[in-house]
């Protein structure tokens, strides 16, 4: 057999690679797709699914007592449903289409049950179903942190209300503005996994619906502990781990950025977690497992706009931060304001968020291992910025979801009553229970 043919071996890879040279796409510099990020992404929506099923689920319904822990879990499960079928109808695309006249405050209606959205489509160099797959985790898992707020005492239908409307007239305008393109994204505010959208958002909403509801019988003298502290431990452990999914996914690409938000996730959760028990240790006479748990949390929510942008000394303090911040504002709330926020998601998300977004001015600063300042931006100039990004979110937040919670209780009411309050949702509202004893 004649083995001529391997001489021309590299004239056929230089004439292959002349004529890929040579193609429209390469040539004009389109976007082209990228398997491994593609990969990657699809890796991250998992894992921020599985944030809110099982892990917020399982955290929130150990927190509670056991007559309500099965409606914990049905409130964070048919969230995901009704947010995700939203999310598909209309939700992307006033979060992410083209607003056209008023692409400064929401998108439009272009992009509507994924409309013109099909299998080649790329966002980036992923395909566009990935991306509005991983970004419906985010719209599923942010009206369902406001579930710990009214836990135990909320109607059922009030629930799914409530939560369609501020998906649509809440999440998505603000998402929009600041990943859709929108104001807040023009001004330079950086968010990098949603302190502002995610954190900000669900947390000044949650105090708002808690004041507006009331607080549970007996508070907050003669509430019961929680039930199950083993499972709230093992749903944050769930949250932790899906958490890198939310932090370092956001960097939609498996590169150093990714890799370094990871790093920083891991490193502030791990921070807050141990400061949050030290302080509990020192203040009441004895660590917590719930304690620490929920100093993770805090840990993490606080970590995830900055994640993108600074290293890990900086991710050390914001940890040390969130730890003590967010356990003063515990109190602050419900001693302070007296709002029955039942699982303290203002104090974790609300503050820990708008703590990691200001801190962000000063620890993504190269001078303190950062990833830098944002193009002509000072280290005041970006404070003032991210204020006004916390401000401008706050402000949305909680005028939008008064108005919808009264809307709502107007509608369908919003407390159960008395008695089925003392005897347990579980039973009175769903007919089941958590535990057959």
């Amino acid at each position: 057999m004649s083995i001529n043919w391997l001489q021309n071996v590299p004239r056929i890879f230089l004439i292959s690679g002349l004529v890929l040279l040579s193609s429209p796409a390469i040539a004009a510099g389109e976007p082209s797709l990228s398997g491994g990020n593609t990969a990657w992404i699809l890796t991250s929506t998992a894992l921020v699914l599985f944030m809110t099923i099982p892990g917020l689920a399982l955290f929130y319904g150990g927190l509670v007592r056991s007559k309500n822990v099965v409606s914990v879990l049905l409130h964070c499960f048919t969230i995901c449903c009704v947010v995700s079928v939203l999310w598909y109808v209309v939700g992307y695309s006033l979060a992410f289409g083209d607003g056209g006249g008023a692409q400064r405050w929401i998108g439009g209606f272009g992009k509507a049950f994924l409309i013109g959205v099909g299998v080649d489509r790329l966002a980036g160099d992923i395909p566009e179903t990935v991306f509005f797959m991983f970004q419906m985790t985010f719209a599923i898992i942010t009206p369902a942190l406001i579930v710990g707020a009214y836990t135990e005492r909320m109607k059922f239908p009030a629930v799914i209300l409530f939560s369609a409307i501020w998906l649509i007239v809440v999440y998505a305008p603000i998402a929009h503005w600041v990943w859709g393109g929108g104001w807040l994204a023009d001004l330079g505010v950086r968010d990098f996994a949603g302190g502002l959208v995610v954190h900000v958002n669900s947390g000044i909403s949650a105090l708002v619906v808690a004041a507006v509801l009331g607080s549970r019988s007996g508070f907050p003298g003669k509430l019961q502990p929680p039930h199950s502290p083993g499972m709230a431990m093992t749903g944050a452990a769930m949250l932790w781990v899906g958490w890198f999914g939310f932090n370092a996914g956001s960097a939609l690409a498996a590169d150093g950025n990714a890799g370094m938000a990871m790093t920083t996730t891991h490193i502030a959760a791990a921070t807050a977690a141990l400061t949050w028990m030290f302080v509990e240790w020192i203040q009441h006479g004895k660590p917590t497992l719930v304690g620490i748990a929920t100093g993770a949390i805090a840990g993490l929510a606080t970590i995830t706009p900055a994640s993108g942008f600074v290293g890990p000394f900086g991710a050390l303090v914001i940890g040390l931060a969130a730890g003590l911040v967010c356990y003063l504002a515990v109190s602050l709330v419900k001693q302070g304001l007296r709002v029955d926020d039942s699982l303290d998601v203002f104090a974790v998300h609300g503050v820990g968020g708008a703590l990691g977004i200001l801190l962000t001015s000063f620890l993504a600063a190269t001078a303190v291992g950062g990833l830098g300042l944002a193009e002509d931006f000072t280290v005041w100039t970006h404070l003032w910025v991210q204020f006004v990004g916390v401000l401008a979110t706050a402000v949305w937040a909680g005028v939008l979801s008064y108005i919808i919670i009264k809307v709502v209780g107007g509608l369908v009411g919003l407390r159960v009553g008395e008695e089925d309050e003392t005897e347990g949702l579980d039973i009175t509202t769903h007919g089941e229970r958590g535990y057959d004893i």
